[in-house]
């Protein structure tokens, strides 16, 4: 999975769940930041979402799911 791919899925979810635009969950999930498999070998991205208390707390809630399937990304 790529960092690209594992953002894709974030939005489809939060569209289909949620309601609103891709562009806006797009702006909510920001950019995944990736780290060396060397130094974080159990997952290696992370996301800092910036919205409303209540968007936060969805993204964060989908993104510990979506770490189960797919600890490890690429770039």
């Amino acid at each position: 999975m790529t960092a690209d791919g594992i953002i894709d899925m974030l939005v489809a979810r939060l569209v289909r769940d949620h309601g609103r635009s891709k562009h806006h969950w797009r702006k909510v999930i920001g950019r995944v930041r990736l780290y060396s498999r060397d130094t974080h070998p159990h997952c290696n991205w992370a996301i800092t979402p910036a919205g409303s208390a209540q968007e936060i707390a969805v993204v964060e809630t989908l993104m510990d799911d979506l770490r189960m399937r797919h600890p490890l990304l690429t770039a």
